[in-house]
């Protein structure tokens, strides 16, 4: 993720992260971006199944029952050894994973055992009395996904009243204490939408905004004509940097963060030189610390099934199954080619992304080189960024 308010207005150091130690285990949650340890963020899909019907889903989920999914026993033991692992972060993801009976024991297990659970969820099964059982069961935080004004919501998510459900989730994970946030994927149909999603994050109080670039993979890889151009998605970081100051001049306490283009950091540094100079050296240090595309270094998946995958959107590629051999174990192994080549990518990146002085604080998306080029270490088809920018 790139901490457009952190970078922008200062409230991340590289004096604090520092000073806090590095390590995954010594950090607070909102510096985790800018960690050394090799511990994950652990993305688990406890469930394909869900109650909506999004166009843009990464593993195309459906209302139905999948057979073959984690049991509970399956998932504590997994948990426990998450845990033994020390990672900072897991994230019980879908599908949606409130259909899941067994979420708020295993999250009550994940927060006892020392590890930071949060939510991904659509919102629309967030009643009142749910956010109070995911406020007892340990959450610490709970991201849902807001694509675009009621009407270009609802059309996403395949419901009309869908738009009306997930804010009153929201609401009602404020009210119940939850940190909760906005997940938003943009593309060419809700891009002129971001401004009254933005307006609607400060007037509802919202802590959290976070800005996706779409991913081509699940249904997502069919929306792919549907990406921003180039010269949108510079329009929007345009936007988003105007945005994030006057929110942040206001005083009104929002985190605004992209996350799955790792140009956007890059963006954001030139911008820092033009008018901030004097804290360009710091932002770059920065953006080193978090080193670019999480996949298969700061960020695993674990699919429904127990397969461990280098990120959400690399599903055609297992890296080994936690019912035959503990994640950590998985995890901490090199054996696997590309897992290797992720945790160098520096190495291996071709293209445009070979030629960045860049390369060590981005990398591109290895998976959209993947699905465009049929070449994981292309480059980023969708680096906005001109060669000037990057020489």
């Amino acid at each position: 993720m790139i901490g457009c308010t952190k970078l922008l207005c200062g409230t991340a150091t590289v004096s604090e992260a520092m000073r806090l130690g590095r390590d995954t285990g010594e950090l607070p949650p909102h510096l985790l971006q800018f960690s050394s340890g090799a511990r994950p963020i652990v993305f688990w899909n406890m469930t394909n199944r869900c109650n909506l019907n999004c166009k843009h889903c990464y593993i195309s989920a459906e209302d139905r029952h999948y057979p073959n999914e984690l049991t509970t026993p399956e998932a504590e033991a997994f948990i426990d050894d998450l845990a033994s692992l020390q990672v900072p972060v897991l994230l019980f993801t879908g599908g949606e994973p409130l259909l899941r009976k067994d979420i708020f024991a295993l999250g009550r297990r994940a927060f006892d055992k020392g590890l930071r659970p949060v939510i991904s969820s659509n919102g629309t099964l967030i009643t009142p009395e749910r956010a109070r059982q995911i406020k007892d069961a340990g959450f610490q935080y709970v991201g849902i996904s807001l694509d675009g004004a009621p009407e270009t919501h609802n059309e996403f998510r395949g419901r009309s009243t869908a738009f009306e459900q997930t804010l009153r989730g929201i609401r009602n994970c404020l009210e119940a204490g939850i940190k909760a946030g906005v997940r938003f994927t943009i593309n060419k149909y809700n891009q002129d939408d971001l401004p009254e999603i933005l307006d609607i994050v400060e007037k509802e109080g919202i802590p959290r905004f976070c800005m996706y670039h779409l991913v081509y993979a699940g249904r997502g890889r069919e929306m792919a004509d549907m990406d921003q151009t180039k010269e949108e998605k510079r329009r929007t970081m345009e936007y988003l940097v105007e945005k994030t100051l006057e929110l942040h001049h206001k005083g009104v306490e929002v985190e605004i963060l992209t996350t799955d283009n790792h140009a956007d950091g890059i963006y954001l540094l030139n911008y820092i030189k033009e008018t901030q100079p004097e804290r360009a050296g710091e932002v770059m240090e920065l953006l080193r610390m978090h080193g670019g595309c999480s996949a298969g270094v700061k960020a695993a998946n674990v699919d429904p099934q127990g397969n461990v995958h280098p990120c959400q959107f690399w599903s055609h590629v297992t890296l080994g199954n936690v019912r035959e051999r503990k994640f950590s174990e998985i995890w901490t192994s090199n054996q696997h080619e590309l897992l290797a080549k992720l945790r160098a990518k520096g190495d291996h990146v071709e293209g445009k992304c070979g030629r960045c002085r860049y390369v060590d604080v981005c990398g591109g998306c290895r998976i959209r080189a993947e699905m465009v080029y049929g070449h994981p270490w292309a480059e980023d088809p969708t680096c906005y960024l001109t060669e000037e920018e990057i020489a």
